[in-house]
């Protein structure tokens, strides 16, 4: 349980400091596009700023991902 604890935070780090960084180096940034939602779309953001971000939401996914299958692979051999 505190090794699960112990990467989930590592991974809060991680992916906080990427978007820190990430806000940092768009300052500049001169591209700009809509994304078109099912409903509505969006203001102009920065063409990295979209890339970014879904880099680092797919990183935080995939990390609680990997911790529920963990969980669960665990369970199931104690069975």
């Amino acid at each position: 349980m505190m090794h699960n604890l112990n990467k989930l935070f590592f991974n809060i780090f991680y992916n906080s400091s990427l978007f820190i960084i990430l806000l940092i180096g768009i300052q500049n940034s001169s591209s700009k596009v809509k994304i078109n939602l099912l409903i509505n779309e969006t203001i102009r953001l920065p063409i990295s700023f979209i890339i970014g971000t879904s880099f680092i939401s797919g990183s935080i996914f995939g990390s609680l991902f990997k911790l529920s299958t963990t969980k669960n692979t665990v369970q199931s051999e104690r069975d």
